[in-house]
């Protein structure tokens, strides 16, 4: 069944205006996956503040050539789903990447991060990275590793000392 012209722009305008809101953006491979597994997919993203969005590679190729992206959608072998990070860079492809693990029909086919598009296996290299959060954990434990060590130090004299007082109470007795 053919698309009317005015769904086709109503396709084109909430595109562009998901490409505005995005951090970057993964173009995946989807053919052959079923319904329930997209779902599963659609799901997991949500979950992370991303979004999948499937549309005809000639409206997403129209969507992005509107906000002068350069990117050809029609290059992209298979099926093209657009999955737009609205919140962090790194999660759409690392969700994706996660996903497709499991399901061998969800393909990475590239991306977009600030505003350069990075193909295939630069996209899987970014999804492979350690999230912000652990980043973040990894940090904190590297900042607080002297402090904390210091004090192991402090308490170790503290015990030993303690130790020595009783043993010379005990050879007293």
């Amino acid at each position: 069944m053919a698309i009317t012209k005015e769904k086709k722009q109503e396709i084109v305008k909430e595109l562009t205006e998901k490409i505005d809101r995005q951090k970057s953006v993964v173009f995946i491979d989807y053919a052959g996956t079923s319904v329930k597994d997209l779902s599963m997919l659609r799901k997991g993203l949500r979950q992370s503040g991303n979004e999948l969005k499937i549309a005809k590679k000639t409206l997403i190729n129209r969507a992005f050539e509107e906000k002068k992206v350069d990117v050809k959608v029609r290059d992209l072998g298979g099926q093209v789903g657009v999955v737009f990070g609205f919140e962090d860079e790194i999660s759409p492809s690392k969700n994706v990447y996660e996903f497709s693990k499991t399901h061998e029909t969800v393909k990475i086919l590239g991306g977009i991060l600030e505003g350069s598009f990075y193909g295939m296996s630069e996209m899987i290299k970014i999804a492979e990275l350690p999230s912000k959060q652990q980043l973040l954990g990894g940090l904190l434990g590297t900042l607080n590793a002297p402090i904390s060590n210091f004090a192991y130090v402090l308490s170790g004299t503290m015990s030993q000392f303690v130790q020595a007082l009783s043993q010379i109470r005990d050879k007293k007795q």
